[in-house]
């Protein structure tokens, strides 16, 4: 007779030697002398008589025990060695495949600051991080994120999401998931409020800021780089990012990997970025970082991810009225009702999605002449508004 989960709890201990309670299609619990009951399953492979570890009860339930011997005994219909498979499988977890491609995408991605790692810690590896990557179903990782949803932190769900989505695509890359299944969560989660990102659009106003910013007294790196963001206009994580490695100084280009959007990306650099940059070679040139922590002499700690933030409040601009981030709005609208560029070149070197007539997305060198001229005509005009004020 097939085994009860009653019958497994009254089993007791013998003293002597451990002893079987058989289920049936060869798994049975091993009772031992100090009572601890484990799961196991007996097959033959090659002609050789050999067992599967199944789990400890009740850490493992019996229905789970079987459905582990089910599987088992799929892998022997494919001449699969079941111990093998389970191997792999420990290896092909959603934890540790997240975790492998994180560390290859993210610079940051082990610093307990991460807020991608410390969501995924919090949210989706207790429930499925031990469990094989090409195992979970999209109900089952939609739950997990529900819970993001129903602490009203939908944004986080979102974030999350996208992040899921990236280490599914690199295990597809790998050949260890048969497909995303973070497609089928489009459309499940609620619309966030969106967040006002304050920034300043008057012509005169943004002068006076951009000369404060050239009198900042703040440490070096952190004043170079508040003079950059206005000209380049990238998100703030990534001029904090920014590697040397990455800087072309011949064609005058920046080209980096951007996560949000999993492509590449590339900023034309103006006469006038490239001074900047210059002369910040010399500061931190021999590290990673363009601009390193001023914790880290060797230039392999990136800035920190408030010190823009905290930079333009010293300089008197609370947070309704001017941000970091804020620097893209302004790169936006000013050089579409100003300088009258096209909306699809300034929305490519936002680093938007953009799509041809045809519903293609264009490639990271599309237009990239006219991205140039535009660019260097953008921080002209920024000279100019520092000239007028």
């Amino acid at each position: 007779m097939p085994l009860t989960d009653t019958a497994i709890k009254a089993a007791k201990p013998r003293p002597d030697k451990p002893y079987k309670l058989t289920d049936e299609k060869g798994m049975y619990v091993l009772v031992h002398p100090n009572g601890s009951k484990y799961f196991r399953f007996d097959y033959r492979f090659n002609g050789k008589r050999l067992t599967l570890a199944l789990g400890k009860y009740p850490d493992v339930t019996l229905k789970e025990a079987r459905e582990k011997r089910e599987e088992a005994r799929r892998s022997l219909l494919n001449n699969d060695d079941p111990n093998q498979v389970f191997k792999q499988s420990k290896l092909n977890t959603f934890e540790s495949i997240a975790m492998e491609w994180g560390s290859k995408h993210t610079d940051t991605w082990l610093s307990p600051r991460n807020a991608s790692r410390r969501r995924l810690e919090l949210y989706i590896f207790p429930i499925l991080g031990h469990k094989p990557i090409n195992s979970i179903t999209t109900l089952q990782l939609m739950q997990c994120l529900k819970v993001l949803e129903d602490k009203d932190i939908v944004s986080s769900a979102q974030r999350t999401a996208r992040t899921c989505g990236q280490v599914f695509r690199y295990a597809i890359q790998r050949g260890l998931a048969d497909n995303d299944i973070t497609a089928g969560l489009k459309g499940a989660f609620k619309q966030p409020k969106p967040k006002h990102r304050a920034a300043i659009l008057d012509p005169v106003q943004l002068g006076m800021l951009l000369n404060k910013i050239d009198n900042y007294t703040g440490t070096f790196q952190v004043t170079s780089a508040l003079q950059l963001m206005p000209m380049v206009f990238v998100r703030n994580s990534e001029l904090r990012l920014a590697k040397w490695k990455d800087i072309d100084f011949e064609a005058k280009e920046w080209r980096f990997y951007v996560t949000k959007t999993e492509q590449d990306h590339i900023v034309p650099l103006s006469t006038q970025a490239l001074e900047i940059l210059n002369r910040l070679h010399p500061f931190s040139g021999s590290g990673s970082y363009v601009f390193p922590s001023a914790t880290s002499p060797r230039g392999n700690k990136p800035m920190s991810i408030m010190a823009l933030s905290k930079a333009l409040r010293i300089l008197g601009y609370r947070e309704d009225e001017m941000t970091v981030h804020g620097f893209r709005a302004v790169a936006r609208t000013l050089l579409d009702e100003v300088l009258n560029f096209r909306i699809d070149r300034i929305e490519h070197q936002l680093a938007h999605s953009v799509r041809d007539a045809n519903g293609r997305a264009y490639n990271r060198t599309t237009h990239l002449a006219e991205r140039h001229k535009m660019m260097q005509e953008w921080s002209d005009y920024l000279t100019q508004l520092k000239g007028d004020c």
